[in-house]
């Protein structure tokens, strides 16, 4: 599904979010915050949109994705990146091996969302962080209302205009309305053995940045 949209993803995407997309992603660049001499590892990168944030002055950027079809589109905009395929439920990168770990709007895609949380963790450094930028549930009564029509009936319509393939973006709304809330992913992250972990809405919590550390102390 997602070979297929590659070439107009982000277009796509950029017009269904009504231009906040780029917002979410300067967000998620900030709270990475990558410094020269790290490796920041982005999951579920697709053509690079969100990847080529982190590419600062000395910082080593791995882009992965499960995708081979959003792999080689991205390979072909951002050729100054390391684009690798890879399976988001077993990563094939060392043990504490990476300084930050990252994914926009791909966890909800993920088969084993625990594994993958573990397998973030495994990778990460000591004192290293995770970010997850993913579609949440609103928390304004009033913008609510209007968002579920947004995401029922008009989504479905706009991308059938908009995308070659509309059904991968029907999945996007059912799958954005079978995620857990904010205080659940949370949750989750705890569980696998972060630490410190918060989370920050942004758009009327349409998007939540959730972010964990990894304790210095971890084994």
């Amino acid at each position: 599904m997602f070979d297929s949209v590659a070439p107009t993803y982000d277009l796509t995407n950029d017009l269904l979010s009504l231009g906040q997309s780029r917002l979410w992603r300067s967000r998620v660049a900030k709270r990475v915050a990558p410094k020269s001499g790290q490796t920041i590892l982005d999951l579920a990168a697709g053509t690079g949109s969100s990847s080529i944030a982190f590419a600062k002055p000395g910082v080593k950027v791995i882009a992965t994705d499960f995708s081979e079809g959003m792999l080689a589109e991205g390979r072909k905009r951002h050729p100054e990146l390391d684009f690798r395929f890879a399976d988001a439920t077993n990563l094939p990168f060392e043990d504490k091996s990476v300084d930050a770990v990252t994914i926009s709007f791909g966890l909800r895609n993920v088969v084993d969302v625990p594994q993958a949380l573990s397998e973030m963790f495994r990778v990460l450094k000591p004192g290293g962080r995770v970010v997850i930028c993913e579609f949440s549930k609103v928390t304004l009564p009033i913008f609510k209302q209007f968002y579920n029509f947004y995401l029922t009936k008009v989504l479905p319509k706009v991308s059938g205009l908009a995308s070659k393939t509309p059904e991968a973006y029907n999945y996007l709304a059912d799958s954005i309305v079978a995620w857990p809330d904010q205080a659940g992913l949370a949750v989750e992250l705890i569980d696998a053995g972060f630490e410190n972990v918060t989370y920050k809405n942004l758009s009327f919590g349409v998007v939540a940045i959730h972010m964990g550390f990894k304790a210095k102390d971890a084994k």
